[in-house]
């Protein structure tokens, strides 16, 4: 039998994991005559008993994996282990707070059955979400397809099902500066939308805050395209341009009809506007050439404690290894 690896990542996830497992447990069991399948959490440092708990549940079922990063590196990095731990013919990702109902599931499989290599999860609606966040959402990915050199989808996280063949492209792309979002548009293959509508948290609160969503936003942008820097030449080049046409404006006027202003006050509002100007360029070029400081270290994207499964410790996420 084919087998599917449901992955979830975990972050103080306590109050919600075993809620999670009995839930997706019985939809797996309506499956299980056709597929077999494991659970595999990724404990990204979490400070209370998530770990245990999985371990806990371990014990009682040989299904349940984990692989316990060594600190918290966020969630982009706990999907990259992820899909080098998954061992299944395919690989569900969902939060374990419940907010992707676990229903989906099969509508997933379904349509990976018809041929389908990465069948991602679309929200018509997301409660408790305020009216700023789903503006800000909105046109950020406007901004996002419009500079992107792939398409951009809209209202898609990281729900979703992903073939083999997806899961090992992806596992080739081992930069340390991950936008996942913008990885699986990057890798091609049969793609297909499934509707649903996101649910309320089972228990806890969220762990992303503005500040975080802000990070993502600008890996998203500054990941997928080079457009930022393209614009800042063009403004650049503008500017220049009329400043040389002002210059010969105040000169001709000057050597002609001997007009002459003091232009203390342009000269400080230009000054202001420029030096403004300079600063934001030099903020966007820096947040590229930062990446480049990463990168260039190739330090492994993550190390862990421990693994549940039979090849421990053969993953470091090292770029070098295969």
């Amino acid at each position: 039998m084919k087998k599917i690896t449901i992955c979830s990542p975990m972050y103080n996830e306590a109050e919600n994991i075993v809620q999670f497992y009995d839930e997706v447990s019985k939809i797996l069991a309506k499956i299980s005559d056709k597929y077999d399948y494991e659970f595999l959490f990724i404990n990204d440092g979490s400070l209370d008993e998530s770990l245990n708990i999985v371990e806990a549940l371990r014990e009682k079922d040989a299904r349940v994996n984990f692989v316990d990063l060594s600190r918290n590196y966020g969630k982009e990095i706990a999907m990259a282990a992820g899909f080098d731990y998954a061992t299944g013919d395919a690989m569900i990702i969902m939060d374990t707070d419940l907010q992707h109902p676990p229903a989906i599931i099969l509508e997933m499989i379904k349509e990976w059955e018809n041929g389908y290599q990465d069948v991602y999860g679309k929200r018509r609606e997301r409660p408790g979400e305020s009216w700023l966040k789903r503006k800000t959402s909105s046109y950020y990915y406007k901004i996002l397809q419009k500079f992107s050199n792939v398409p951009v989808l809209p209202g898609v996280g990281d729900f979703r099902l992903l073939d083999r063949v997806c899961i090992e492209g992806i596992k080739k792309l081992r930069e340390s500066q991950r936008y996942t979002k913008g990885m699986y548009m990057w890798v091609g293959y049969r793609k297909k939308e499934v509707l649903f509508d996101a649910e309320e948290r089972f228990a806890g609160e969220t762990k992303w805050k503005w500040s975080s969503l802000i990070n993502l936003a600008i890996d998203g942008i500054t990941s997928n395209t080079i457009m930022p820097l393209r614009i800042t030449s063009f403004v650049g080049a503008v500017i220049s341009i009329i400043s040389f046409f002002y210059m010969i404006y105040i000169f001709c006027s000057t050597l002609f009809f001997g007009i002459s202003g003091s232009g203390f006050p342009t000269l400080i509002i230009t000054i202001l506007f420029l030096g403004g100007l300079q600063l934001l360029f030099l903020g966007i070029i820096g947040e590229y050439i930062g990446k480049i400081f990463i990168e260039v270290k190739r330090r492994p994207i993550y190390l862990i404690q421990k693994y549940s499964g039979e090849k421990d410790f053969e993953k470091t996420g090292d770029p070098d290894e295969t």
